[in-house]
């Protein structure tokens, strides 16, 4: 039984969903690096645009991986959809940059681009390593509450008995590594989660760009120690 509904719990996702995309991804950006047929990288390009606009109904790759690859699979590790959706985006800009750079008469320089789409791709498909992925964890690191950026957590957004050090865990109620760390945290003292669902007030004023952001805090709302991401 699926946790989350692909169509309409878009914060996350099945973390296999990415690497079924990324693999038919590289495939097609291969096929147009060796074939010299830069439609190919177009097509994607179009086909990935679609599903980042119009949601993914409109991700064959992803309609693909729902109706029929989970079903007969099921559902796999939920993580926040944000990374692998900014992977999504940098593939669409090389790839329509490829077809372009092509058609303008830069065969080397679109071959180029292709090939590179292609080889983070098929990377990320097979051993789960999404370039575009942990540069959107990098940014978040340097978006978000970090000791150069937000180094306290106001204490009115704690509990009143708070103790002199506890962990505090920006969430969501489907993000399975989130339940990892309240597995792991649970037995090291105190634990307060804010559900970034519930509670997006406290996403944004913290500046959360992704689930879990794990931190440790002392008892007067100074930020400790980041524990993730």
């Amino acid at each position: 039984m699926r946790t989350a509904d692909p169509w309409n719990d878009t914060d996350v996702i099945d973390a296999r969903a990415p690497r079924f995309n990324q693999a038919v991804v590289g495939i097609v950006a291969l096929a147009g690096a060796l074939l010299g047929w830069p439609v190919l990288w177009a097509l994607m390009a179009l086909q990935l645009f679609l599903g980042l606009t119009f949601g993914r109904r409109f991700c064959l790759t992803c309609v693909t991986y729902f109706t029929v690859i989970q079903p007969r699979f099921g559902e796999g590790e939920l993580e926040d959809s944000r990374p692998p959706r900014l992977a999504n985006m940098m593939g669409t800009a090389f790839l329509g940059a490829a077809a372009l750079a092509w058609w303008l008469g830069a065969p080397t320089v679109g071959t180029v681009l292709g090939a590179l789409v292609a080889a983070l791709a098929l990377l990320a498909a097979v051993t789960n390593f999404c370039t575009g992925c942990e540069i959107y964890k990098l940014t978040a690191r340097l978006r978000g509450i970090s000791p150069r950026h937000h180094d306290r957590i106001d204490p009115a957004d704690l509990p009143a008995d708070a103790p002199d050090r506890l962990f505090v865990e920006f969430t969501h109620p489907l993000c399975s590594e989130c339940q990892e760390w309240e597995r792991r945290l649970s037995g090291d003292g105190a634990l307060v989660k804010l559900d970034v669902r519930e509670r997006p007030d406290l996403a944004r004023k913290y500046g959360i760009a992704v689930v879990p952001t794990v931190l440790a805090v002392a008892g007067d709302g100074e930020v400790l120690e980041r524990l993730a991401p």
